[in-house]
């Protein structure tokens, strides 16, 4: 497997953190971040399995925001991703999973994280936070 190193590596992971928290804020859909994630390497699509993975982790997820998630994500509650997501404790390791459940993956990966994020920025992060990912700016209106 080839991995992105040094500047390239960086770049995939800021790519992935503007990518997934626009899709957290409501500033882009499930859908265009999907897009953008399949147009991707394979190796590509592994790193950013990992590093959302790894957001999961970070966003403390519960058993409610895996079922959330899941909901959200269009992926059938059958499938790997989001049997993975709903165990408790959850199992991660989606970047390992075959190629074809890749896209299911990343829209289990990122709903569940949305759901969580959402609940840490509206609950422990309240008017205190001083995380960048969660002051994004809007788009702004071409006149």
């Amino acid at each position: 497997m080839t991995e992105a190193s040094g500047e390239d590596g960086r770049a995939v992971q800021r790519e992935t953190e503007q990518v997934v928290n626009e899709i957290a804020q409501g500033l882009r859909t499930l859908d265009d971040g999907t897009a953008w994630f399949s147009g991707l390497s394979l190796a590509g699509r592994q790193e950013v399995l990992r590093e959302v993975g790894g957001y999961v982790m970070q966003a403390h997820i519960t058993a409610a925001d895996g079922c959330a998630g899941v909901a959200r994500s269009g992926v059938k509650p059958t499938a790997n991703p989001s049997v993975m997501i709903c165990m408790d404790p959850p199992r991660y390791g989606f970047a390992k999973l075959p190629d074809d459940e890749h896209v299911k993956a990343f829209r289990v990966l990122v709903s569940v994280f949305a759901v969580a994020d959402t609940r840490r920025r509206e609950t422990e992060c309240k008017g205190t936070c001083g995380h960048a990912w969660h002051h994004l700016p809007t788009a702004v209106e071409e006149p």
